[in-house]
């Protein structure tokens, strides 16, 4: 079976191929590659060859030069394109931060700005899948990967299923801190993409999830424990997805990057674009992959820094630096589409009626069972009245920028970032729009 992966030249692209050949199952036979940026795909190509060296049975790896010719007979196809590149990003950022709100790359304003410019490339990659490709499962890395994935399922229907790793990774830890072991837990969770609780985690019939919110040592052995506190952890009762810090101490972290000198996006433009020049001077698949090695590690290393800097700063464990998670469940998920057997996933897929205030092909992150048809959300315990509520203002936007997108509407671009929770006003949305629009 042919996996293509789009953003070919991504950074993260190693993990899948790494996950490849540690997979036991084999279920994928060759990999392609394609990438806007040659010299990306390139560089990665070379990372792939040095994490191939020794393998008994490496995966064969095939750089195509055009987008047709990547997803003709593709079984599999991952999107994990970034349209305008890191400098994009930087706009993202910081544009929004000099009108006073939070400018991140998938949240607020930031996420608002990043979805009306990859939407309409991921519209003509799912129709070019439609037309090359109509039996292919398409997993959807990009993000904003809500309203990416809902903007494509209007082509490919539930033929697309977003991914995220920062669900599985909050189930995980959480699991280890009561003490239980994550693969064996059950959990409920449900929400939006980079906006959900895990509201329940049992183990044989017992909800585990009551003692850890009481006992403060265990929340402090954790990332969303240490990032939220105990005190609203246990005011909300539920464990709260990391970005939505974001949301509940938004006047913290705006302090924390307001005056920053580097925002996360200047970050990655100078980490990234370092790396690929370093390395194509390298001189060598080995000289390559020791450069990309110890990029990443910096790059794990300084994950979410700020709102860490204003939940009182520390350090990442060193269990969470590994790099994995999506890697990890996109396989999961391959293997559950294949062998049809029933898997349990955290994806991003269309609601049916699983949460009923929502429309039924609004796209939800939820409890998936994965088969030989797909992943089916799972039945979940009714949202409380401030889940829901956040959780339908949030989607409204998501809705009204793939509208803009879809249209070039402005008038729905407008509408999607004067209504989300951390921008609240029509003067700086129309501000932020003209600036954007104006920045290209």
């Amino acid at each position: 079976m042919r996996l293509t992966i789009l953003g070919g030249g991504g950074f993260r692209v190693p993990l899948v191929y790494r996950a490849l050949l540690d997979d036991p199952g084999r279920a994928v036979s060759e990999v392609v590659l394609h990438d806007t940026d040659p010299r990306r795909v390139a560089v990665i190509a070379e990372v792939l060859a040095r994490l191939a060296q020794g393998h008994p049975a490496p995966v064969p790896v095939r750089v195509a030069e055009g987008l047709d010719e990547a997803l003709a007979g593709a079984g599999f196809v991952f999107s994990a394109i970034r349209v305008g590149g890191t400098a994009g990003r930087v706009r993202d950022e910081r544009i929004p931060l000099s009108e006073g709100v939070l400018g991140q790359e998938t949240v607020g304003a930031g996420g608002v700005l990043y979805g009306l410019r990859t939407i309409p490339v991921a519209l003509h990659i799912a129709e070019r899948v439609a037309a090359l490709a109509p039996e292919a499962w398409v997993i959807n890395f990009t993000n904003p990967a809500g309203m990416v994935t809902e903007a494509m399922s209007q082509v490919l229907g539930d033929r697309v299923i977003g991914i995220c790793d920062s669900p599985v990774g909050l189930v995980r830890r959480a699991a280890r801190a009561a003490g239980a072991d994550p693969d064996r837990a059950d959990y409920d969770y449900v929400g939006l993409n980079h906006l959900g609780w895990l509201r329940s985690l049992t183990l044989d019939g017992t909800d585990l999830l009551p003692g850890l919110l009481a006992d403060e040592d265990a929340l402090g052995s954790f990332e969303e424990g240490r990032l939220f506190g105990g005190d609203w952890l246990r005011t909300l009762g539920a464990l709260p997805n990391e970005y939505l810090h974001y949301y509940y101490f938004r006047r913290e972290t705006l302090d924390s990057v307001r005056d920053t000198r580097e925002t996360r996006g200047e970050f990655l433009d100078q980490q990234q674009g370092g790396f690929f020049e370093r390395a194509a001077a390298a001189g060598g698949p080995d000289a390559v992959y020791a450069l990309w090695e110890r990029t990443r590690l910096e790059r794990e290393e300084t994950y979410m820094a700020h709102s860490r800097e204003a939940s009182g700063g520390w350090q990442r464990d060193s269990h969470d630096l590994e790099g994995g998670g999506y890697d990890r469940v996109a396989l999961a998920l391959m293997h559950g589409i294949l062998g049809g057997s029933g898997t349990r996933l955290i994806l991003n897929v269309r609601n049916g009626t699983t949460v009923p205030q929502l429309a039924p092909d609004a796209i939800v992150e939820t409890v998936c069972e994965v088969t030989a048809q797909g992943a089916r959300p799972l039945p979940c315990a009714p949202l409380r009245e401030d889940q829901l509520g956040l959780m339908l203002q949030v989607k409204a936007v998501e809705r009204a920028t793939v509208e803009a997108a879809l249209f070039k509407d402005r008038t729905a671009a407008l509408r999607a970032l004067a209504l989300h929770p951390l921008v609240d006003s029509p003067t700086v949305a129309a501000r932020i729009l003209q600036r954007a629009a104006g920045e290209g």
